[in-house]
């Protein structure tokens, strides 16, 4: 009923331990005859995972609660997975395209201060909120939070 980009998650305890399974997404409500236009949308989701034994053993892991309770994850990942956003799945865009990211940080735990590299948000979304503030470099998201942010491309980067 309000637009915006917001975190929905499983609330079945223990909370951090079903988001620290990826229990969670990225909803995003549109105003009326939706947002203005862009050349480029990503939705793109982090979280912290936290894992019993050695974390770069292949296999099934279980949680580490203890891990969770000390703030300490053995990744931070985005959309659920080490190295998802990078090499053939990097998100591209080309130079002069305007860009329009949903941001969401599902934590449990980690705070994310959401940049990217080389640019300035021309518009970010504070929390989702529907006030935008301008000209902004990083932008702070919290566990449980999410933002959008939009800018143009203005050189060729990685």
């Amino acid at each position: 009923m309000r637009p915006g980009v917001f975190i929905y998650h499983c609330a079945t305890p223990m909370i951090p331990y079903h988001l620290a399974h990826g229990m969670y997404g990225l909803m995003v409500v549109e105003p009326p005859g939706g947002w203005p236009k862009v050349d480029k949308k990503f939705y793109v989701m982090e979280g912290d995972i936290y894992l019993r034994g050695y974390p770069a053993q292949s296999g099934v892991h279980e949680a580490a609660v203890d891990k969770m309770v000390k703030e300490t994850p053995d990744f931070v990942v985005f959309n659920g997975s080490a190295g998802s956003l990078s090499k053939e799945r990097a998100l591209k865009a080309k130079v002069g395209e305007t860009v329009r990211i949903f941001f969401g940080n599902a934590g449990p735990n980690a705070v994310s201060s959401f940049h990217v590299i080389g640019e300035i948000f021309a518009k970010v979304h504070p929390e989702g909120a529907t006030e935008i503030l301008s000209n902004v470099q990083s932008t702070l998201v919290p566990a449980g939070g999410a933002t959008m942010v939009e800018f143009k491309t203005q050189v060729p980067g990685t």
